[in-house]
């Protein structure tokens, strides 16, 4: 098939923290022609948002009745993604200590998950050419017809490491346990835990380069789309 008449192709990728995510979903979206998107970003939005507006976030009943609230745009370029809330650009901000260490609570609101759920199948049903989905649970919930499901994997040092590397002056051990807890928090909730698909194909990233890892992705995509 020619690669300009390439079928729409919809990929969620899936794992936990550090294990490569966004920045192969990124790659593979650029070098494929397709839209990518970022699912944690938006609830980091939804997090900054209740932060900035005072909502205790421990009280899950005042975040349920506020999810509605924010009006939350993800732009789909992957050389260029970027998160409003309410027309203000929030990339940065939605990356602070203070939100990272909140957005398991608020995520694992079932209100919150549906309103941000409802929000990414949308993007996924109007990306033409077809999206690269990045999150935790897009291949058990959001877009289980995904063509093509994808689960990262890396040992819990290696995430580690490549977390503290993003995060400047981060202490490893500091962000291992971190991540950890944070695996803990998002394995075990309720609605929509982080769980691989029956049908996802598992790339452990542990001592791949991430040229290695965009390969094997961009190799599976490109197998999906020749066969559909």
């Amino acid at each position: 098939m020619e690669n300009g008449a390439a079928q729409p192709v919809i990929v969620a990728i899936d794992g936990p923290s550090g294990t490569g995510k966004s920045s192969t979903s990124k790659a593979v979206a650029a070098q494929l022609g397709l839209s990518y998107l970022d699912t944690g970003a938006q609830y980091r939005a939804i997090t900054w948002w209740m932060v900035t507006n005072g909502i205790d976030i421990d009280d899950s009943s005042a975040v349920a009745a506020m999810a509605g609230k924010p009006d939350i745009v993800s732009g789909t370029d992957p050389s260029n993604p970027t998160i409003t809330v309410d027309g203000t650009d929030v990339a940065a901000p939605i990356r602070t200590q203070e939100v990272t260490a909140k957005v398991s609570a608020v995520s694992a609101v079932p209100e919150v998950r549906a309103r941000i759920t409802e929000l990414q199948r949308s993007v996924a049903a109007g990306a033409e050419k077809g999206i690269v989905v990045e999150g935790r649970d897009i291949g058990t919930t959001v877009l289980p017809d995904a063509d093509l499901k994808i689960f990262l994997t890396a040992s819990a040092e290696a995430r580690a490491g490549r977390r503290s590397g993003e995060l400047q002056g981060a202490d490893v051990n500091a962000t291992r346990e971190a991540l950890i807890k944070r695996d803990a928090a998002d394995s075990s909730r309720k609605t929509s835990p982080l769980a691989k698909a029956d049908d996802a194909v598992e790339v452990d990233t542990t001592d791949l380069t991430l040229a290695q890892v965009i390969e094997c992705v961009v190799t599976l995509v490109e197998e999906k789309r020749a066969a559909k």
